[in-house]
């Protein structure tokens, strides 16, 4: 059973939320709406991010950080997609492209590289996903083969956030077919590795500022030493550690679009009159945002206690389920409710709470969907369900056989 965590925000969490803040309201207010509309990259914004030492959050300083961790990175998140959804997905990609090498990474990738992600010099991206191995993440066919010197890299990814700025790709590729367990390796391809391109940018419904596309990989040549780890068939096992890291930012993400449709939709509420009086003074108004904000407080807790985990070095692979399952969930259902609260001007390109709806649909979709988090959870349970001997005594089981001593590849989940 996963250990609860103390929530403590030290000064120097409150004062990158501070950045966080001020960035959001100089460079993402008055810019989300035209970069949407354009689908360009703030780049004003994450300039001043990297300015302000916030792009090395979750880098520990040895590496060139400030260290303060995953519950640093989900605060900056917040903040950011409060303001702007598709800026906080830009901003916590980094998080997730320089992930692999914090956990599997030898000490010599880390130096190289880190310092340099954490000034804002490399932009990330994680290519995991494939035409046919999104959820699967164990059916990859982008191959690695072995060859003097290092490795040749063919095949392509889909839905590479960040794919067309990122200097580094964390690229995850079958170097062992015939193995269960070692079948994937992971990585490093730089963008000017002589073979990457980019063979496409996709067309989104929301989050439309940061880029995702479709990356080609034919016959690159990545030396020996941006094998992630130095030794094959360590990618599936580094895949995993990395989404359970970098979950609390994805679920950080949807409690900021939550927020910022809350907040947008109780200032319209307030301003907005009807039968000559407030349509926030109507009671099923009143009852439409104090649901929207009990959720996204509740997603917000569950958010912080995850994050408090994962830099206690405690595993959080059923609390970042939790987390980025209940998150995303909110954030779509409070979008909705804010578009209805507005609404026909909800249903107007006008108004930002559009936007904020088509940016919250994704958070439901990628670094798991969140059928997926709902079977990740579900077996935990069944794992824990162990431990519970002291209560067999007040069940009167009719077998002797029971759920728990089932294999746990038969459960249907």
């Amino acid at each position: 059973m996963n250990e609860l965590q103390n929530v403590v925000f030290t000064p120097a969490h409150l004062d990158c939320r501070a950045r966080a803040h001020e960035i959001a309201r100089r460079y993402l207010l008055p810019q989300a709406a035209r970069h949407d509309r354009d689908h360009s990259y703030n780049e004003d914004a994450m300039r001043a991010a990297a300015e302000a030492g916030l792009l090395g959050t979750w880098i520990p300083k040895e590496y060139g950080g400030s260290g303060i961790g995953i519950l640093g990175l989900s605060l900056i998140v917040e903040e950011f997609s409060k303001a702007d959804p598709a800026f906080g997905v830009a901003f916590a990609v980094n998080a997730l492209g320089s992930i692999p090498l914090l956990m599997g990474g030898t000490d010599e990738q880390k130096q190289r590289y880190l310092p340099r992600v954490a000034t804002g010099e490399l932009a990330c991206a994680f290519a995991l996903s494939e035409k046919f191995a999104g959820s699967d993440a164990g059916g990859l066919a982008v191959r690695a083969e072995k060859v003097d010197g290092g490795y040749r890299i063919h095949g392509e990814k889909k839905w590479t956030t960040n794919g067309s700025r990122a200097s580094l790709i964390m690229c995850f590729a079958v170097t062992d077919p015939t193995s269960k367990s070692r079948r994937i390796s992971a990585f490093v391809v730089e963008k000017g590795d002589p073979g990457f391109s980019i063979r496409k940018e996709e067309n989104k419904m929301g989050i439309r500022m940061v880029p995702v596309c479709e990356t080609a990989y034919d016959n690159v040549f990545v030396p020996d030493d941006r094998l992630i780890g130095g030794k094959p068939g360590m990618g599936f096992k580094h895949s995993m550690m990395t989404l359970d890291w970098a979950r609390p930012g994805v679920a950080a993400q949807a409690v900021g679009t939550a927020a910022g449709a809350l907040e947008l939709a109780t200032t319209y509420a307030t301003r907005r009159k009807q039968f000559g009086q407030a349509i926030a003074s109507f009671q099923m108004i009143q009852a439409m945002l104090a649901d929207m904000a009990m959720q996204t407080e509740a997603a917000r807790w569950l958010v912080y206690m995850c994050a408090a985990q994962a830099d206690a070095g405690v595993s959080v692979n059923k609390t970042a389920a939790m987390a980025k399952c209940f998150a995303a969930d909110t954030a779509m259902k409070v979008a909705t409710d804010a578009v209805q609260v507005f609404g026909g001007y909800g249903f107007m390109e006008d108004y930002p709470i559009a936007k904020f709806f088509r940016d919250a649909k994704i958070l439901q979709i990628y670094e798991g969907t969140n059928q997926v988090q709902r079977m990740v959870i579900a077996r935990n349970l069944v794992k824990e369900a162990a431990e519970h001997d002291y209560l067999a005594e007040f069940i009167p089981f009719e077998t002797q056989e029971t759920f728990v001593d089932q294999p746990l590849e038969s459960v249907n989940l």
